[in-house]
């Protein structure tokens, strides 16, 4: 994931209303009627967000009769996970840092 695409994710995230819609949407597809009812926010504002998610390429849609379906695109949250994963292992290589400097005072406190 490159660094604009990673910054657009996040800042389209950031909107609560969105980052609901994308908790809600984590647990299956939704139809906008059913986002509206579940957040008790108006249709325009629950289309207004699911179109922004759509272009941020977060969500995806599909016709069911007379219903649009959203449901999420996968990628993106993977390279999100990625990107937080990166900062796991450069807090692991500073706590075992720590880990060697309490040992070696511990050492020094002993003699």
């Amino acid at each position: 994931m490159n660094t604009s695409t990673l910054q657009m994710t996040l800042l389209t995230l950031a909107e609560p209303n969105r980052f609901n819609i994308v908790e809600l949407l984590k647990k299956g597809p939704r139809s906008v009627s059913e986002i509206v009812e579940a957040l008790k926010i108006g249709q325009p504002q629950v289309s207004r967000h699911l179109r922004i998610l759509s272009e941020a390429g977060l969500v995806r849609s599909r016709n069911k009769a007379q219903q649009r379906i959203y449901s999420l695109e996968a990628a993106p949250f993977q390279d999100l996970d990625e990107w937080f994963d990166s900062f796991s292992i450069l807090w692991e290589e500073r706590l075992d840092k720590f880990e060697e400097y309490m040992l070696d005072y511990q050492k020094k406190e002993d003699l």
